[in-house]
Parts: C-alpha cells; structure tokens; sequence
C-alpha cells in the first residue's frame, strides 16, 4: 500500500485522527481513518505471594467500571521504565523497585497505532502517599490462580489487562514456576 495523502480531522491531548487516503497493490484508491496515539506502558504487578495488583475504575467510554492492570501513555521524553515507575505510583500509591520487560503489542492495529510496552513489576513498596488525586479507583489484590477464571467469566475485560495477564502467566510457566 501507498500512502498518498493524510488529512487530519482531530488534534487533541491524548490522541489525533487522521484520514489517509491509499493506493492498494491492485491501483484502487481507498481511505482508511486512522488514530494515532502515544504509546503506552502496562504494569502486572506480583507480589512475593503471586497476588496482582489491580485497579478497579470507571471507564467513560465503555460506561462502566473494569477491573485493570496499572497503566499509562509515556509523555514525550521519557522512557519506558520511566513511565513505569510514574504511572505506577500515580495509580497504586506504591514505588516499582524491580522492572522487567516482557515485550509489548498493538492494542488495535486495525485503526490505531498504540504500542504498549508490557512491564511485570516484582517488587514494590508503599510510597507513604495514595494514588494521585486525579485517579478514580480502587486498588484490588487478588490470587494470580484466579486469573484465568476472572478473564473467561469476563471479570477481566480489557485487552491490555487480558493480554498482560495472560503473557506473564506464560512467561511464569516457561521459568518453570507454579501459577
């Protein structure tokens, strides 16, 4: 595909859409909108007794509250690890003392082009202050055990959380550890 021009509909803070207009390999002209958006960090904090650390919020656009892995767009100049440690203390008022990445994945490349970087967090520590006051929601602990259960009962329904969750639990499996 040949990109041949890009019109911007929408600018905003945390994302912009455009509409592109493309030639396929058959020479047909077609568009495709497009959002652009940061990319991201998610956070699947364990704790030395294989609890995750959630946070329950309410969701504007899916007119709910889910049940959500920590997680945040990385502002211009930072680094992964960076965001990391900030989205982390900002959501769950604890500071992320040990970090690995996992990998990362598109969360919907069909239209939109948010990377996000996936940290498993495994040692962290209250940081003597609460969530940032900004952030509406509850902080969950639960058993990673019932992970896959929250997920097919669709407890758990966000892609990040989802794919997060269920990458760790895999990559907990291949170090040969009990899940």
């Amino acid at each position: 595909m040949e990109t041949l021009k890009s019109d911007y509909i929408y600018r905003g803070k945390i994302l912009n859409l455009r509409v592109d207009t493309l030639r396929l390999p058959s020479g047909r002209l077609t568009k495709r909108e497009i959002v652009e958006h940061q990319p991201c960090v998610a956070v699947v904090a364990l704790d030395r007794g294989k609890n995750v650390l959630l946070v329950r919020q309410p969701r504007e656009a899916v007119g709910r509250e889910l049940l959500e892995i920590p997680a945040g767009k990385i502002e211009p100049g930072e680094t992964p690890l960076d965001c990391v440690k900030r989205e982390f203390l900002e959501e769950t008022g604890y500071l992320a003392d040990r970090a690995e990445e996992l990998g990362g994945f598109y969360t919907s490349p069909g239209f939109c082009s948010e990377y996000i970087h996936l940290y498993l967090v495994t040692q962290f520590r209250r940081s003597g202050q609460g969530p940032d006051v900004d952030e509406i929601s509850e902080l969950v602990s639960l058993p990673l055990k019932q992970i896959p259960e929250l997920i097919s009962s669709g407890k758990i329904c966000d892609a990040k959380s989802v794919a997060g969750l269920l990458r760790v639990i895999l990559w907990l499996k291949e170090q040969g550890e009990d899940v």
